[in-house]
């Protein structure tokens, strides 16, 4: 590999329009450990939240004058470049069952996708698809 990683995950930046309503779901009701919260002075201003999904950072990124653009609609075939992010969970039925519960919009519902494989998938409050996957 070209690349020599200096730690053993990525980091994922989320442009948001709604700061507290993506603190609520990736922080409140996924539980992710919520490290600061700091200007972002890049892209007109605003705040960038630091979340901790295990190794992963996600870093929410809610600007002060949102951009008009948004995903495009029709989920992973609805256009090109990112489209989704997996996180791994040993709980896939009840993280997906807290969601629908809280209200989140269920794209998959919990679905062995080939023997061993359980993957789920819910849209973040931007619309952004997030997949739940277990590997048994």
């Amino acid at each position: 590999m070209l690349i020599e990683l200096g730690q053993d995950a990525i980091d994922l930046g989320i442009v948001v329009t709604d700061g507290d309503a993506a603190l609520a779901f990736y922080r409140d009701l996924l539980g992710m450990d919520h490290e600061a919260s700091i200007p972002m002075p890049l892209g007109g201003g605003g705040t960038m939240h630091r979340l901790r999904c295990g190794t992963t950072l996600i870093k929410i990124v809610a600007l002060d004058n949102p951009p008009e653009a948004r995903p495009p609609a029709g989920g992973i075939g609805g256009g090109t470049g990112l489209r989704y992010f997996s996180i791994h969970a040993n709980n896939v039925a009840d993280v997906m069952q807290a969601c629908e519960a809280a209200g989140v919009p269920i794209v998959m519902p919990v679905t062995e996708a080939r023997p061993g494989v359980t993957v789920a998938m819910v849209h973040d409050p931007d619309g952004n698809v997030v997949e739940f996957v277990h590997y048994a």
